[in-house]
């Protein structure tokens, strides 16, 4: 029995999200320019998200360019957006092909205008798909989403829009770049690194965490179903006892 066979369709994480990590150690490996990594990424991307469309999880995030990420080497961010045009360009037949509709979060006005153009030419010709919602985190960071819905809520305290004593976390997720996606329940992170960084911190309160030492452009959909049938495996509580879980 292969490891897609084994996954319980039952079982599946609505909402999985990846930082997909290990493009330039992956380049530097093999005596390559650290655009060769990025390139090459690109091609994970296509066989993850086809997976998991393949498979019914419904919303699938990318962590595709952070907010620090701009503090990289001028040519290699330029070379990035270059990348971000020319990935949607060709991967726009793919998402119709699997009825996946394109979404994106972050500081989006940051992005080159030729980038912010087609990424939203893409979102809209993709609006009305519905077998499932690819989100691509793009010059995002979750302390500057967070930053970002304090300063909004504030402005309507101030403005009575809203009192203080009506801030409750359903008014918190109302205002987050993610308002339209459900809570985080699997994360992946590839190259073997251990940590967040600045990834959805208040979606994935209660979501699995999942570290692999595999880079991108290594990341196989037998990589991912490995990673599913791990979380599978594990008992979800959210604060419970296992005793409630089960009743």
């Amino acid at each position: 029995m292969n490891l897609q066979d084994q996954i319980d369709k039952n079982k599946l994480p609505r909402h999985l999200a990846v930082i997909m990590d290990g493009n330039g150690r992956w380049a530097k490996q093999k005596g390559l320019y650290r655009s060769i990594g990025h390139e090459n990424g690109t091609k994970a991307v296509r066989e993850i998200v086809e997976a998991c469309a393949e498979i019914h999880i419904p919303f699938l995030t990318l962590y595709a360019f952070s907010t620090e990420n701009w503090n990289r080497p001028k040519l290699e961010v330029e070379l990035l957006m270059k990348l971000l045009v020319s990935s949607l360009k060709k991967e726009i037949k793919t998402l119709q092909k699997n009825n996946i509709k394109l979404n994106a979060i972050g500081n989006l006005d940051a992005l080159p205008k030729r980038a912010f153009t087609e990424l939203h030419d893409v979102m809209d010709q993709t609006k009305s798909n519905d077998r499932m919602t690819l989100t691509l985190a793009l010059s995002y960071g979750s302390r500057e989403e967070i930053t970002k819905t304090i300063k909004e809520i504030s402005h309507k305290v101030k403005n009575n829009l809203i009192s203080p004593g009506e801030i409750d976390e359903s008014v918190i997720n109302n205002h987050l770049y993610t308002q339209n996606l459900p809570d985080v329940d699997l994360l992946i992170r590839t190259s073997g690194e251990q940590r967040i960084s600045n990834f959805l911190l208040w979606q994935i309160a209660y979501a699995e965490l999942y570290f692999t030492e595999t880079l991108w452009p290594d990341y196989t959909k037998n990589h991912l179903f490995e990673a599913l049938l791990n979380y599978q495996n594990r008992e979800r509580r959210f604060g419970k006892t296992i005793e409630q879980i089960k009743q």
